[in-house]
Order: C-alpha cells, then structure tokens, then sequence
C-alpha cells in the first residue's frame, strides 16, 4: 500500500520501478536451496511455506486470482520441477542458487503489479528483469553484457512504454545467453536500478531506504547523525569504501558514466 502512495505521489511519466523480493523471502529461498542439495522433500516444505506466506498477503490485499496471480503460482511451480529434476551428485550450488532465489523477486513484483492495477487503477506493464538484463554465466555475481542490454532495452522497453506509462520489473536477477537466471550479487535490486537508468537515460534515479537519505553515520550505531543533503559520485564512492552502505560504489559507476542524478529518500517518511 506505501508503494502505491509512493508511485501516486511521483507524478512522473514513464517511471519504471524496480522492485526487491519482501522481507525474509531471500533467506528463505536461501534455506531451500540448501535442502534442495541434501533433503528435496524439505526444501518443497519450506518452498510451500513461502507460497503460503505470499498467498496471505494476496488476501490481506484482497486481490483477484488474474492475470498476475496466476503467473505467481506458475513461479512457484517451476521451482518445485527444477528440485525435482536436481542431480545430488552434480547440483552446482552457484547455478542451483540463482534458479532457486530469483522466485522472491518475481512472486513479489506480480503481487505489486496485481495491487496497482486492481486496487489503484494504475495502468502498468509487468517486465521479467531476465529478459532485458543480459550477463555473462558468473552465477550470484553476474557480470552486464552492458551492448547486449542496451539492445534489449530498445527492442522490449522503450516499445512497452508506448502502451503503459508505469513499468513493473524485478532487482537482482537477470539471465545469461542459455536463458538460465543469474543474481547480480549484493546490492542487486540498486544496480538494477542503475542498469535501467543507464540504458534508458534516466533523468534521475531514486532509491527508497529505510533512512531519510545519506547520513554521516549508520544511526542504529551511533548518535546524533546528521543528513547529508549533496553528494558528488566521488564523494559517495569514497564513502562506501570507508564502510557507508547506504549506495554500492557499482551502482553509481552506471549513473557517473551518464551523468544521471541519484536521489536517496525514505518511505517511512515520503515527503
């Protein structure tokens, strides 16, 4: 619901969104790829468990099984098959991780996508990050292929956003040329962000925190911590290197390279 006032309050056009898996799912996921390896009929359980944890937050939502739910339980579907088909001897933990995890972003952006378009009536275009973020096979570290998306980008997105002025996609997750899922590694979801800014020459680039910006200290570990209200790329970069984690200095070196504005804000506090 405090995604569908932030995306009402933004009164821009074309504003393509960048969505995480919610809260818990990622380390859930990662619990199930272990079990995959050692325990297949664990890792269903627990598979099952975060199907049931999504399916309640559809009915607190109280949103319509249609064209978005329907593919969220094909998600889930397709992970319990790949467990199945897994050879204990040979899995490929890396490999097997990224088919595995990229489900908490996908199951989350199609339950955001179904909220806004049922509940506010927003018309938007839901985009799989695997078909327009193109890497080379380094699974949970995906290096772009920076020519080839770019390419995607003006093939898939730029077109999509002649019918929808809003575009749902997922963080984190991309594909190599083998169509198989790759994870960009941590940080994801904001380099995500920058990736798509890069190649669509965004006019600026926000990230939404739990902290009202960039602050000169992490205000869970010390007192009276100040605002920063401007940054150059430089700056920020030096930052991270001295331990901030509020921006990874790879997803400001997309927007450094275009110029692009980076805008820090929070949605406990939107205004």
């Amino acid at each position: 619901r405090n995604v569908g006032n932030i995306i009402e309050a933004q009164k821009s056009h074309r504003l393509l969104i960048v969505v995480s898996a919610m809260g818990k799912t990622t380390n859930a996921l990662e619990e199930v790829v272990q079990w995959a390896m050692t325990d297949k009929p664990k890792a269903q359980e627990g598979l099952e468990r975060i199907r049931s944890a999504c399916q309640t937050v559809i009915r607190e939502l109280e949103l319509d099984q249609e064209q978005y739910l329907d593919p969220m339980n094909a998600c889930f579907t397709n992970v319990q098959e790949f467990i199945d088909r897994l050879d204990p001897q040979n899995p490929g933990y890396d490999y097997t991780y990224d088919q595995i995890v990229v489900t908490g972003e996908l199951v989350s952006t199609l339950i955001v996508a179904a909220y806004l378009s049922q509940k506010r009536k927003l018309k938007l275009h839901w985009q799989d990050a695997r078909e327009i973020i193109r890497t080379n096979s380094t699974h949970r570290e995906g290096q772009v292929n920076w020519n080839e998306t770019s390419w995607l980008f003006q093939k898939t997105v730029i077109p999509a956003f002649d019918k929808s002025e809003i575009l749902i996609t997922q963080g984190f997750i991309a594909s190599d040329d083998h169509q198989h899922s790759v994870t960009l590694g941590r940080e994801g979801s904001d380099y995500t962000a920058a990736i798509c800014s890069y190649c669509l020459d965004a006019e600026y680039m926000t990230i939404w925190k739990d902290v009202p910006g960039v602050l000169t200290a992490d205000p869970r570990l010390i007192g009276n911590v100040s605002l920063i209200d401007r940054l150059s790329y430089l700056e920020a970069i030096e930052m991270t290197y001295y331990g901030a984690q509020v921006i990874h200095p790879k997803t400001i070196k997309p927007l450094q390279n275009k110029n692009i504005p980076l805008k820090v804000k929070s949605f406990i506090d939107p205004e």
